[in-house]
């Protein structure tokens, strides 16, 4: 990957993408360019660069000074752009075929040139069109475990490990998550965005003492525990996916945090599809998480036991006093998650698609009250097999 900087930042459009491209070497000199806007995220713009000679084509995205989905009220650094790059090569180390290959990098334009993956599909769409994604669970749940361990404590020699915390410093974007997933969601907030029909269970959970108690712990949690380099957003929309291949995109929320959120993440965001689906659909979704949680713990701990440095590793229980710890994170961050996806700013199609409108305010309740139950008996669940019948049980209220 080459790695750059340039002298002056100023934002992209089709043609200057295009010329930038052409400029760095990154295709052929009778390359014939084209280039469009593909971009739909809330932060930054994304260009597909095309060859239309040889069809090879690379993604390009730079990060705004500013949320795009706000606008320049909402200011954010561009560095989001290097701990980017930075992450999905680092992951590229540790989880080989996971990532795409970034191929170029440029600070000061805050830009990342990387493979493209059009031959793939979202998975949350592909997951609300019910596509058959056998190794997508086995695959997140091996990303997982090997990004998380080998950037911990367990793995890292203490300098190294408090070196990478440094450099992966994130303030802006974590801030994004604290408000949005943690704080404003549990308080009558105008961030928050949701049809007037929710209100009444909208202030049913503002007005639960108990539910904001665990959130309180769960967001002090984040805020505080610098367990491993997270990709700090890892729901459906930030991976492509087919029946063979699994790649995770866009870590530019990634920080240092508790090895739990990952997968609380990643589980809630399934849980979210589950509640889109109809009862006799559910079942491949409760699998995938299994699926995913026995993969990222046996991954997990065949690393700790053959590349642990921790001296108390040995100790008879504290893997399993670990995973458990982890998993208990988990299930507190996917209720947090689903809970903001149902109310906060930013939503999920899973949800919003469903038709009709009634059926939508129905399933959007009973998300909010699993959120809730998530959050609140997060201790009561100690391995995913249990989450069906919980899931089932909760949103009957």
């Amino acid at each position: 990957m080459a790695l750059a900087s340039s002298s002056l930042y100023e934002p992209l459009n089709e043609s200057s993408a295009a010329a930038l491209a052409a400029r760095l070497g990154l295709f052929e000199t009778n390359s014939v360019l084209q280039c469009e806007e593909i971009g739909d995220g809330n932060l930054n713009l994304v260009f597909r660069i095309t060859d239309s000679k040889s069809g090879h084509s690379l993604i390009l995205k730079q990060a705004l000074p500013y949320a795009k989905v706000i606008g320049e009220s909402w200011p954010l650094t561009l560095d989001r752009a290097r701990i980017e790059s930075s992450a999905l090569v680092k992951q590229a180390e540790l989880a080989p075929g996971l990532v795409p290959e970034v191929c170029y990098s440029d600070q000061t334009l805050a830009v990342t040139v990387m493979e493209d993956l059009s031959h793939l599909q979202i998975a949350r769409k592909a997951l609300i069109e019910k596509k058959n994604l056998p190794h997508l669970a086995g695959q997140i749940g091996s990303f997982m475990a090997r990004t998380l361990f080998y950037t911990s404590d367990f793995a890292l020699k203490p300098h190294a490990k408090k070196q990478l915390v440094l450099q992966y410093m994130n303030p802006d974007l974590c801030k994004i998550t604290e408000d949005l997933v943690f704080t404003d969601p549990f308080f009558d907030h105008d961030s928050n965005d949701f049809e007037p029909e929710l209100r009444p269970a909208a202030e049913a959970l503002w007005a639960d003492s108990e539910v904001k108690l665990h959130a309180a712990k769960l967001k002090k949690k984040f805020l505080t525990e610098a367990d491993a380099l997270l990709h700090g957003d890892l729901h459906t929309g930030s991976i492509f996916v087919s029946e063979e291949e699994t790649k995770v995109i866009d870590p530019e929320f990634a920080f240092f945090g508790p090895i739990g959120f990952d997968p609380g993440q990643f589980i809630g965001n399934l849980l979210l599809n589950a509640l889109s689906r109809e009862e006799e659909d559910q079942d491949v979704i409760f699998e995938a998480i299994e699926k995913t949680w026995y993969t990222f713990s046996a991954t997990f701990a065949a690393s700790w036991k053959q590349d642990s440095r921790e001296r108390f590793s040995e100790v008879d229980g504290y893997l399993d006093h670990t995973l458990g710890q982890i998993f208990e994170d988990a299930i507190g961050f996917a209720g947090c998650e689903v809970i903001r996806r149902t109310i906060g700013l930013a939503h999920v199609e899973d949800l919003d698609g469903i038709e009709p409108y009634e059926k939508r305010i129905q399933v959007k309740t009973s998300a909010l009250e699993l959120g809730r139950k998530l959050i609140k008996q997060r201790h009561n669940l100690t391995e995913p097999g249990q989450l069906k019948r919980f899931f089932r049980h909760a949103i009957l209220r």
